[in-house]
């Protein structure tokens, strides 16, 4: 296997892993690991009616996706019933990944502004104007061609905005906490208490990055294709934007003629507790970013994408990725003449594989487990929060959370060193499995299967709290250069 390839715990010691079930993996030597950043896995590893249903399939029929099959359809059909109502979103393209997907929504989204300006691709009065996207600081979407170009994670750590391609702006992190208009941080130093008000503030300035790169683009003649954000983003370090930041930028990507692109592909199918999907995502009526328990209806409605994309926890570990638009869009796309075609995309295994999934997820009642186990997790890591002086933020949303570890709770210089530690302690001492994102790699990234349970959560936190309260510092003097976890 070539070294380039992303193996977590390549610092410590990669895993081999031989078998899971529920929340756990096994690996060769029998040892028994509890997941807690396994999202593929999403309502089990290995869960029997899964597994069921991909080996009947599998003794049934195995083909490519010239044909028909009745599993495509019911499951197009059933993605289509867990989009936004009164949406347009009606027409599912399979595709095998999340990279797919999001590759897939950006040509759609250059087909229909070409088809709306009357573009061609081989050049006709308007076919010198250029087309950007505009993507967000430390997201990530793929390792495709077009997928990385939008990945600023992918190209560098740190902001050099110089590394973007020609063709992709770039506009900061809406982050609260540690970004150019945060404000918890900023109310918490001055020893004021958080308000709504506040972030809406916040949203307002970082939407208006995304407000002046539309002015931008087209006051020069050229083009807006596409807007690309995930609801949450993940490797940005649980990052949930500030109240309005999204519809702010929906209404200037469509005033300037583009399209909004919602990548769910680590953060839907309920993740979040509170919504089937992230960029549906709100705060309560409580004054409360995090707290799960107000009607968000209305605002809820008002978030509609273009395009979603989803991939991650569709199959629950098998390749099952897909895009939603509308018949408007996927109009302009077939009308470039250029047909579509992806061999095992909705393959009848995979297929059934997702019909399985979205079974139990609703079976099971996976969602509200999310939010109870979610909000357990917030507020104990909050409580934790006030007697370690480590823990600089606690953010997230059922159960897509993040623990952001600082040297200074005043100046938030990153704890580095001390996140990788605490995750290899976990690890190594605790037989516990996490991951370690963000900016500057300082965030504990909590995003376990759905069926994590209290008692789950109860261990880690125990585990937690002893490698961050008493293993840490006591290792302090001997920490080198223990390279970040990949996610």
């Amino acid at each position: 296997m070539s070294k380039s390839i992303s193996v977590s715990y390549s610092n410590t010691g990669p895993l081999h892993l031989r078998r899971g079930f529920g929340t756990h993996l096994i690996d060769e030597a029998g040892i028994q690991y509890l997941d807690t950043r396994n999202n593929v896995a999403h309502v089990g590893h290995c869960h029997p009616e899964i597994v069921s249903a991909i080996t009947y399939q599998t003794q049934m029929l195995q083909t490519n996706t010239r044909y028909v099959h009745p599993h495509s359809s019911l499951l197009a059909s059933k993605l289509v019933e867990l989009m936004p109502r009164n949406s347009e979103l009606k027409v599912v393209f399979f595709v095998n990944s999340g990279s797919e997907a999001n590759d897939l929504a950006l040509r759609l989204a250059r087909a229909h502004v070409r088809q709306r300006r009357k573009l061609s691709t081989t050049g006709s009065a308007d076919g010198n104007r250029n087309e950007f996207v505009i993507t967000v600081d430390h997201a990530y979407h793929g390792h495709t061609i077009s997928t990385l170009d939008v990945s600023p994670y992918k190209h560098r750590q740190g902001t050099e905005i110089d590394n973007c391609p020609n063709h992709v702006r770039m506009v900061p992190c809406p982050d609260v906490y540690r970004g150019e208009h945060a404000t918890r941080h900023r109310m918490k130093r001055q020893r004021q208490q958080w308000h709504r008000e506040s972030d809406m503030e916040a949203a307002k300035q970082y939407a208006s990055y995304v407000e002046r790169e539309c002015e931008s683009i087209t006051s020069d003649g050229d083009v807006v294709s596409a807007f690309l954000m995930e609801g949450g983003m993940s490797v940005a370090g649980v990052i949930l934007p500030p109240q309005t930041y999204l519809r702010r930028c929906i209404d200037a990507v469509h005033k300037a003629g583009g399209l909004y692109i919602a990548d769910e592909v680590q953060t839907g199918f309920g993740r979040l507790g509170k919504c089937m999907w992230a960029f549906q995502y709100t705060y309560d009526d409580n004054n409360n970013p995090d707290c799960n328990n107000g009607d968000v209806e209305t605002e809820m409605n008002e978030i509609i994408p273009d395009i979603v994309t989803v991939g991650k926890p569709f199959g629950n570990g098998m390749p099952l990725a897909a895009v939603i638009t509308t018949p408007t869009i996927a109009n302009a796309f077939e009308s470039l003449g250029v047909e579509y075609f992806n061999t095992f995309a909705g393959s009848p295994v995979c297929c059934a594989a997702g019909l399985a999934m979205l079974h139990v997820l609703t079976s099971e009642r996976l969602q509200e487990n999310a939010l109870h186990v979610g909000n357990f997790l917030l507020n104990s890591f909050r409580e934790l929060q006030l007697r370690c002086e480590y823990i600089g933020d606690v953010r997230g949303s059922g159960l897509f959370i993040g623990v952001e570890l600082v040297r200074d709770k005043v100046t938030l210089e990153p704890a580095t060193e001390e996140t990788s530690f605490v995750c290899s302690m976990l690890k190594e001492k605790f037989k516990i499995l996490t991951s370690v994102d963000g900016a500057h790699d300082n965030v504990i990234v909590i995003k376990p299967p759905m069926v994590f349970s209290i008692e789950d959560a109860t261990l880690f936190l125990s585990c937690f709290e002893k490698a961050l309260v008493i293993e840490l510092p006591t290792a302090k003097d001997d920490l080198g250069n223990l390279g970040r976890t990949p996610t």
